[in-house]
């Protein structure tokens, strides 16, 4: 079972946004992108979701956490912005089954590491948003990473 390492779905343009940016929500297609991910994920074996507080964030994972029953967490270390070693850590700790949601300037340096690292990827920098990388453990070792575009919106 992998882990599942989501870019937060399209949240419309940031310079738009007159509140502060960790507020911005999802878009009307980012809403969409978000369905998209119950359709791709809601048949394997997940079992936590963890996310950065973006609110834009936290709006895509949370309508596969309420088609798995499940909650979703918090966590700082994947926030925008945040240093790519403690985002490496949360990665890492994760376990297979679970989904983790961030930002565009972490996952491609999170890939790239892993793939420094030993792990098979095509195009590490890939990152669109709404995008998951399905990335297989071996002893709970990060061997390969799969790219999946967004969910056709």
């Amino acid at each position: 079972m992998p882990v599942f390492l989501i870019r937060h779905a399209h949240a419309g343009n940031r310079s738009s946004w007159r509140g502060e940016d960790v507020e911005r929500p999802l878009s009307e297609r980012g809403r969409d992108q978000a369905r998209g991910l119950i359709d791709l994920l809601s048949d394997r074996d997940i079992t936590l979701i963890t996310s950065s507080p973006a609110q834009r964030c936290i709006e895509t994972v949370e309508p596969l956490a309420q088609a798995l029953g499940l909650r979703v967490e918090l966590d700082k270390r994947l926030a925008e912005g945040s240093a790519l070693r403690p985002a490496l850590d949360v990665a890492m700790d994760a376990g297979a089954g679970h989904v983790l949601c961030a930002h565009g300037d972490l996952i491609p340096a999170l890939m790239q590491r892993l793939v420094n690292q030993g792990m098979r990827a095509s195009a590490p920098q890939r990152c669109q948003k709404g995008s998951v990388w399905e990335i297989e453990l071996d002893g709970g070792r990060p061997v390969k990473a799969r790219y999946r575009p967004p969910p056709a919106t």
